[in-house]
């Protein structure tokens, strides 16, 4: 019934060109609301494995009740990026015990303010022992290092996320070791993308409207402008992140959560996604088609996992591709997130 998780209703949607393109969530221009940030004091010394990733934290900033800021100076980015924090009820950087991580994961054209300001995960998290991790992932960053015509180097945002960014919490932060994953759009992409290529890092992994088979409808020898993360790369030539899907095909399929499902066997699994009409939270008055493309990835995404009979928790429902959809889709996957994390 609607609302609520169901099982996977098998379908045989068509597939057509170019539907990674359709993936990016508009342009979000509402501010970060009513937070009086507090001025940005300097990090204290890095440890000796953090500092053995090159990547350092070199700012702090309180921007509101639990909430904290770190610029952290990059080596894989070459440069500073942001990382925001939601920190638990007795959490201090001096604290005798750690604490689970949730990641949240934005969507393009976004930032790492995204979750934050977008739903009400503050008071969704209050009472939850666990750090909230919300870093910059880049306008069309596709969480993944990239290629870069063959050269490599920044931005590489995997291992700016999987290395320096855990081994900065882990070492400074009072992070465990034990972790669940989540992201919107683009970011559900990386949610499943880290949980695959990361296996034992993350307990559970979410995707609300995410792009989880990145060659879904691909017809070989169609590396036009047209195909691909086209539209969501504005600025620069798409093909620098993976390649052309013809002639850097294992990169794609390496960077395609579908292609990785079998290495998510034990990992908890969740996935949401609208069929594209206005739902019970509103809408636009006519099919939205990027939410109607999410809809079709991710069902094929499950039916690959259903094939290889991995559990996953589904929720497909009338619905857009925005932000009152991706809260409730994190609050229905909350209690799973958290005793996978063994809180109760």
């Amino acid at each position: 019934m609607p609302g609520r998780p169901a099982l996977l209703r098998r379908s045989n949607p068509v597939a057509g060109p170019g539907i990674l393109a359709l993936l990016l969530p508009p342009v979000l221009a509402a501010a970060l609301a009513a937070a009086v940030a507090a001025p940005a004091r300097p990090a204290a010394a890095a440890s000796a494995n953090t500092a053995a990733t090159g990547a350092k934290v070199v700012a702090e900033t309180t921007v509101a009740p639990r909430t904290i800021d770190l610029t952290v100076q990059s080596p894989a980015m070459g440069g500073q990026e942001k990382v925001r924090l939601l920190v638990p009820s007795g959490w201090s950087k001096d604290a005798r015990r750690t604490w689970p991580t949730l990641w949240l994961l934005h969507g393009g054209v976004d930032d790492y303010t995204a979750w934050t300001r977008g739903t009400d995960v503050a008071d969704l998290t209050a009472h939850s022992p666990v750090i909230v991790v919300m870093p910059e992932g880049g306008s069309c960053g596709n969480y993944s290092d990239w290629w870069n015509y063959g050269n490599g180097g920044p931005p590489e945002w995997e291992t700016f996320h999987m290395k320096e960014v855990r081994t900065i919490l882990q070492e400074d932060y009072r992070a465990s070791g034990r972790s669940a994953i989540a992201g919107n759009s683009m970011g559900g992409l990386g949610a499943m993308l880290y949980a695959a290529r990361f296996p034992g890092t993350f307990t559970a992994a979410a995707s609300f409207s995410g792009y989880v088979d990145t060659l879904y409808g691909y017809k070989p020898g169609d590396d036009s402008i047209g195909w691909g993360p086209s539209f969501s790369c504005p600025g620069t030539d798409w093909r620098r992140v993976w390649g052309a899907p013809d002639a850097q095909a294992a990169i794609w399929h390496a960077h395609n959560p579908t292609d990785l499902a079998g290495r998510l066997a034990g990992v908890r699994l969740y996935v949401a996604s609208g069929n594209g009409t206005a739902g019970s939270l509103g809408g636009l008055p006519f099919t939205d088609p990027v939410e109607a493309a999410a809809d079709k990835v991710s069902h094929a995404f499950v039916d690959r996992l259903d094939a290889l009979g991995i559990p996953v928790t589904t929720r497909f429902f009338d619905g857009q591709h925005s932000w009152p959809y991706w809260q409730r889709d994190l609050h229905d996957a909350y209690p799973m997130l958290m005793r996978a994390l063994g809180i109760t």
